[in-house]
């Protein structure tokens, strides 16, 4: 395959999340084209299993699919922190469910939007979970729930789960078992 060139990234615009650029590209014809990206800090997410067995799910509104979502629980990177620290920060912060390090280990790593972001999402399953509180962000309102493997793949098939990260985690932790 011939070599496509980035010559530009021109900053478009700055938000609390993420950043959206401008890229010129010169294809291997010669030709320049321009191609939207997005710069992401990254992600950290949990498959979080009960002793019982059931996984831990939130469900929460999403803006951008306009629609509520059932989600593994997952949130951004604070700078200078450990992926693994923030995906056990996020697991106790959405669920009160707290997560021993030792008993946390890593599944799968996945980019979100191949295509247009950078979007990294680094996913660990945790067991031997102890009760915490939850302590959500002045913006988050999210709903506890807990599901089977089966019940979780019957919603990923159905259509129910259409997530990402929550697809990629719940199969990569089939594989596990």
């Amino acid at each position: 395959m011939e070599h496509i060139k980035r010559v530009s990234r021109e900053l478009m615009y700055k938000g609390s999340m993420l950043e959206i650029y401008k890229d010129t590209i010169v294809t291997p014809d010669g030709k320049t084209v321009y191609w939207d990206h997005i710069e992401h800090k990254g992600a950290a997410a949990v498959v979080a299993v009960r002793d019982d067995g059931r996984i831990i799910m939130v469900r929460q509104f999403r803006n951008s699919p306009d629609k509520e979502t059932l989600e593994i629980p997952a949130g951004g990177i604070n700078k200078g922190e450990p992926v693994k620290t923030a995906a056990i920060r996020e697991l106790e912060e959405e669920t009160g469910y707290k997560a021993d390090p030792d008993n946390v280990r890593k599944l799968i790593s996945i980019i979100t939007a191949v295509a247009f972001c950078n979007e990294k999402v680094d996913i660990y399953m945790a067991d031997k979970l102890t009760k915490s509180v939850q302590q959500l962000d002045e913006e988050e309102y999210i709903n506890v729930e807990y599901y089977t493997l089966q019940e979780l793949k019957d919603m990923i098939m159905s259509g129910i789960i259409e997530d990402s990260k929550t697809i990629s985690a719940i199969l990569a932790y089939e594989q596990t078992l």
